[in-house]
């Protein structure tokens, strides 16, 4: 940690009221070393961490940190406030504030250099030699394992922060580390620790051995278990695993884990903890989960793979508990255990749960799961509708009479192939509404919601709901499988469940709410949508341009984006003059952003890194080609700048478009499809405008930006190159 923290990042007199006022103290000193690029931007992202939940720990701690994209290289401030600052612990104000600020997409290593503070902070010799240092100096060098606290003994040994460990090729990476030993591999006391959960974790290049109180999985020694020693074979009285983790996975995800440990050793009762962190996680060894007496959560975002730990004793709390009352909990665990209060088998989390960021509540859920129907319609809405666009190309817009090409197709005939072409589109795109529904069901319920997700989507067709029939029969779907797996049934009977019961159940409930309840509402809901559509002209035309366009370059590519795309799409079901603009606008504004971050790289390269402007010369084929994604290096990197000024030029964008009365059949393609837009010209000639006003944007807003003190001569080689100086030996 010796390169995350030096004594110009240490304030031994934070003279200051609030914890902004703490964190902006400590930030700058990050942006006066060339370590934080944006100081309002970082501080956004530390207030939007500091509001999922707060960051104060009882003992007089503040521990403020976020991952951001305004982040150089992973860094560490410390401020002391002998008046003390509110950061929301329920023991009262902070007088020892730690900011950290790491990297978005920082590498584990770093991470777990910065989780190795959250564990030292539950040891009191720490803290104590902390408050009653008297020079910057001192406290850096206290923090970062340079020089030991006073009266640190051996009972109560401070874990060392991690050394520099040789990197491949015979350099050093300072603040490195080496990965832990997995739980499970052989360590001190053979196979009986083995069994007992005592892994050893290399640290700093050097072995923790179990129950030397040195490493993050000290605890796992068998200490004070019924008669036992470490080593002997014998049995302990009690074992617990744990997860914790937090929704940023840098601090109390680790001090909850070290505090559990910590109780733990002090009452003989082993724990072994999974920290569900930043940089990941080491699953627990499955004869580690199998062999324990109970299990304790403390999470503040949904555990992963919980159902590992089905059929156990367990406890489950938020992440601070685990920090503030760790004692009590393992209590609480043994008690349960005692009364043989066990958890029910859980399910398997489905695909969407397994692979979504922690989160949330349901509103993130809800949109995870409309994602998962979207995200698999894509396909089948650009291979269908761009054939069907293919097949007017070369047919004309007539080819839709065409008879069928199974009875009528002849060989020579340009004609005969524009109808196969339109007609293989015309049945890829009809998959779209069953699609949607049925993998929005099984994000919600797996594959049991497939059956049912497919059947109501094919009712929400019959009955002409459309594309809202269909995200209200996958959500129903869903919803109906996840309430029939909730009955209990003999043993006999769940083999059949998934394959039989569920599906045959599920689908007559769908079809009975989509035929005879929610599908006339909802069909009547969507036509009403499509005469709207058809109505549009002039100011309302415009107005509805610059939403979608504000859409489809706020995230780049993610919800807000999908969904304008999925508004679009949906109109070219059942195709008319108003959803024929909506689709034009919509794809003209996602083409915006990657373009004028192009042009902007050509005009202005000196405003940008080398990798942006090399970012930059592909930005002209993605943005071409209806990519927004191309844009989001450049929002990853400067958010504030960069999607503001994308939003503007998409409004430009899709108000001229609306204006223009510019009409597109075809729901992707980009520049290739030009021929199959309505005023082609004019089309073009909205793009470039809103290319130019992004472009500008940017540039004006980047040119404006005052470089961070000690930067140079501000150039972003130069910031480069200081990051890579600071990271790598």
């Amino acid at each position: 940690m010796s390169k995350t923290i030096t004594a110009d990042l240490v304030d031994l007199d934070l003279s200051v009221g609030t914890k902004e006022a703490a964190a902006r103290s400590l930030a700058e000193r990050m942006v006066a070393l060339g370590r934080v690029t944006d100081l309002d931007g970082f501080l956004a992202d530390v207030a939007a961490r500091e509001a999922q939940m707060p960051t104060g720990l009882d003992g007089g701690i503040g521990i403020p940190h976020c991952r951001s994209p305004h982040v150089v290289a992973p860094t560490l401030a410390f401020g002391r406030a002998p008046q003390g600052i509110d950061f929301g612990a329920q023991d009262g104000p902070a007088d020892l504030i730690f900011l950290i600020a790491a990297p978005s997409g920082s590498d584990d290593a770093h991470l777990t250099i910065l989780s190795s503070l959250a564990r030292r902070l539950m040891n009191e010799d720490f803290t104590t030699a902390l408050r009653s240092a008297t020079s910057a100096s001192e406290a850096a060098s206290l923090i970062s394992g340079e020089e030991p606290p006073a009266g640190a003994g051996p009972a109560s040994k401070v874990p060392p922060p991690p050394e520099a460990a040789p990197a491949p090729g015979g350099t050093v990476e300072l603040g490195a580390e080496v990965p832990p030993t997995p739980v499970g591999a052989t360590g001190p006391g053979g196979p009986s620790a083995q069994a007992s959960l005592a892994a050893a974790p290399v640290i700093g290049g050097s072995t923790a051995t179990a129950g030397d109180g040195t490493g993050p999985s000290a605890s796992a020694s068998p200490a004070g278990g019924a008669g036992g020693t470490p080593g002997d074979g014998d049995r302990p009285g009690f074992r617990v695993v744990a997860v914790t983790s937090c929704p940023t996975g840098i601090a109390h995800t680790y001090m909850a884990a070290e505090a559990l440990e910590k109780a733990g050793r002090a009452v003989g009762v082993e724990v072994v903890v999974e920290t569900q962190g930043s940089a990941g996680f080491a699953r627990l060894d499955p004869a580690a989960v199998a062999a324990a007496d109970g299990v304790i959560f403390a999470h503040d975002v949904p555990v992963r793979e919980k159902e590992r730990f089905a059929g156990k004793p367990t406890v489950d709390v938020g992440v601070k508990a685990g920090i503030n009352r760790p004692a009590a909990l393992i209590d609480e665990v043994r008690a349960k255990a005692e009364r043989g209060e066990i958890t029910q088998p859980a399910r398997a989390g489905t695909p969407v749960e397994n692979a979504g960021e922690a989160g949330e509540g349901y509103g993130t859920k809800l949109r995870k799961w409309l994602m998962s129907g979207v995200s698999y319609m894509v396909p089948f809405v650009a291979a269908g509708g761009l054939l069907i666009a293919l097949g007017f190309a070369v047919g004309g817009y007539d080819i839709d009479k065409a008879p069928s090409v199974a009875e009528h197709f002849v060989w020579g005939q340009a004609d005969s192939w524009a109808a196969l072409l339109f007609q293989i589109g015309g049945l890829a795109f009809g998959f779209l509404v069953p699609v949607l529904a049925g993998y929005i069901a099984y994000g919600m319920a797996d594959r049991p919601g497939l059956v049912p997700g497919f059947v109501g989507g094919a009712i929400a067709l019959t009955v002409n709901a459309g594309f809202l029939g269909g995200l209200a029969a996958g959500l129903l779907a869903g919803g109906t499988v996840l309430a029939i797996q909730k009955v209990k049934v003999p043993a006999a009977l769940r083999g059949i469940m998934p394959v039989v019961v569920i599906p045959l159940l599920a689908s007559i409930v769908v079809g009975f709410l989509m035929f005879l309840v929610v599908g006339k509402p909802i069909a009547s809901l969507q036509q009403a949508m499509t005469d709207w559509l058809s109505g549009l002209s002039g100011a309302n035309a415009v107005i509805l341009g610059v939403i979608l366009g504000l859409m489809m370059c706020f995230d780049l590519g993610g919800p807000v984006n999908k969904v304008a795309y999925a508004f679009a799409v949906g109109g070219l079901a059942n195709p008319n003059e108003g959803s024929l603009k909506v689709m034009a606008a919509v794809m003209a504004a996602g083409m915006v952003p990657p373009l004028a971050m192009a042009l902007a790289t050509a005009v202005r390269g000196r405003l940008f890194t080398r990798t942006e402007r090399e970012n930059g010369k592909a930005a002209w084929v993605l943005g071409a080609s209806f990519i927004s994604e191309g844009a989001i290096p450049f929002a990853a990197a400067d958010p504030l700048r960069v999607i503001p000024a994308a939003m503007a030029g998409g409004a430009v964008t899709g108000a001229l478009s609306m204006l223009f009365e510019c009409t597109l059949r075809a729901p992707h393609g980009g520049v290739f499809v030009i021929p199959l837009i309505g005023n082609p010209l004019l089309y073009l000639l909205a793009i470039l405008a809103g290319t130019v006003v992004s472009a500008g944007l940017v540039i004006l807003l980047k040119g404006a930006r005052k470089p961070a003190p000690g930067a140079g001569n501000g150039e972003p080689e130069a910031a480069e190159a200081e990051a890579r100086v600071a990271v790598a030996a």
